[in-house]
C-alpha cells in the first residue's frame, strides 16, 4: 500500500511520520515521540523497557503497534516501531511527562491535516477547537488562533504552488517574516517568552496573533502577485509581507505608547485574554541615584 514518509516538527524536535494512503491515517515513530516527551538520552532503551512492561500488563496497544522502514539518523532505512494517533494517545498515558498535553494537541492537529481535496477541512478545525477549549483558552483567543491556522495553511499552500515542499524552507521563510515584523526569529521570540518546546503561536497574545496573521496573509498575497521563482525571491516576498505587519506594529506602539511584543505566555493564567493584554506595558526605568 502506498506510504509517504515526511518529517513533522514539534517545537524544535523532529518526528518521523508516515501517511498511509489506504488506511488514510498518520503513523508516528514511537521512539521519536518518546525522545520528545522524556528527553531521554536513549529513547530506544526507554521504549524497550516500556514495551516489556506494557506486555507484562497485557496492554493491547503494544501488540497492535507495527514496524515500518524509516530513514534513520545515519541515512539508512531501518525498521522502526510506529503507532497511529489512537495508539499513541494510549501510550502517552503510560509516559509521565509535562509535555503530554501540548504534544497531544500537536498530534491531533497533525493527524487531522488535510492532504487532498477529498478530506474534510472542517474536521481539523473542530478538533483544534475541542483541544484549545480543553486546555482552558478563551473563546476570543481560540477564534483568532483558528483563523491563524487557516491563514498559515493558505500560505504553505502558496509556497507549495511555487514549488517549495521542504519544511526547512518553510521554517527559513517563517523566520524572515518574524524577523521583519517582530524583530526576532521564531526561536528568539520563543526564548523571549520563556518557551522551550511549546508552540509559539499557542503562547501569543491576541494582538501578536493578529499581526502574525497580517504578516503571513500579506506574504501570501504578495507571493501570488509576484510569483517568486527561487528562495532569494521568496525571502524578499517574506520580508515584504513581514514589513506590512511591522508598520502596523510600530503605528500601534506609537499611538499607545506600549510594546506589542509581549513576554506573556499561556502559563500566565488569563494573561493572553485579559483586557489590556494585547499590548505590553514596559516597566518604568529604575530611578537614578542622586
Amino acid at each position: 500500500m502506498p506510504k509517504h514518509e515526511v518529517t513533522k516538527i514539534f517545537g524544535e524536535r523532529k518526528i518521523r511520520t508516515v501517511w498511509d494512503d489506504k488506511a488514510e491515517k498518520w503513523y508516528f515513530s514511537v521512539v521519536d515521540v518518546i525522545a520528545v516527551l522524556t528527553d531521554s538520552i536513549d529513547p530506544h532503551a526507554y521504549w524497550r523497557k516500556l514495551k516489556q512492561r506494557l506486555k507484562e500488563e497485557g496492554n493491547q496497544t503494544v501488540t497492535s503497534c507495527h514496524a515500518l522502514k524509516l530513514m534513520a539518523a545515519d541515512g539508512k532505512m531501518r525498521m522502526t516501531d510506529v503507532a497511529d494517533q489512537e495508539q499513541l494517545f494510549r501510550l502517552i498515558q503510560s509516559i509521565p511527562s509535562p509535555k503530554a498535553e501540548p504534544f497531544k494537541l500537536w498530534m491531533a492537529r497533525v493527524a487531522s491535516e488535510r492532504l487532498d481535496q477529498f478530506q474534510d477541512p472542517e474536521l481539523s478545525i473542530q478538533q483544534a477547537l475541542a483541544d484549545y477549549r480543553r486546555l482552558g483558552y478563551s473563546e476570543k483567543w481560540i477564534a483568532r488562533r483558528i483563523k491563524s491556522i487557516e491563514i498559515r495553511k493558505d500560505l504553505t499552500d502558496e509556497w507549495k504552488a511555487r514549488g517549495l515542499n521542504d519544511e526547512s524552507d518553510y521554517a527559513k521563510l517563517t523566520n524572515t517574516i518574524y524577523k521583519t515584523w517582530a524583530g526576532m526569529t521564531a526561536g528568539e521570540y520563543k526564548r523571549f517568552k520563556g518557551l522551550k518546546k511549546q508552540n509559539l503561536r499557542d503562547n501569543m497574545t491576541n494582538m501578536e496573533l493578529i499581526l502574525s496573521m497580517l504578516a503571513e496573509e500579506s506574504t501570501r498575497e504578495i507571493s501570488a502577485s509576484t510569483l517568486p521563482r527561487n528562495m532569494v525571491e521568496h525571502h524578499k516576498v517574506a520580508a515584504s509581507g513581514g514589513g506590512v505587519a511591522k508598520n502596523a506594529r510600530l503605528e500601534i506602539e506609537r499611538k499607545t505608547g506600549r510594546k506589542v511584543i509581549s513576554p506573556l505566555n499561556a502559563s500566565d493564567t488569563g494573561a493572553l485574554d485579559v483586557e489590556g493584554s494585547d499590548v505590553y506595558q514596559l516597566p518604568p526605568p529604575p530611578k537614578r541615584k542622586r
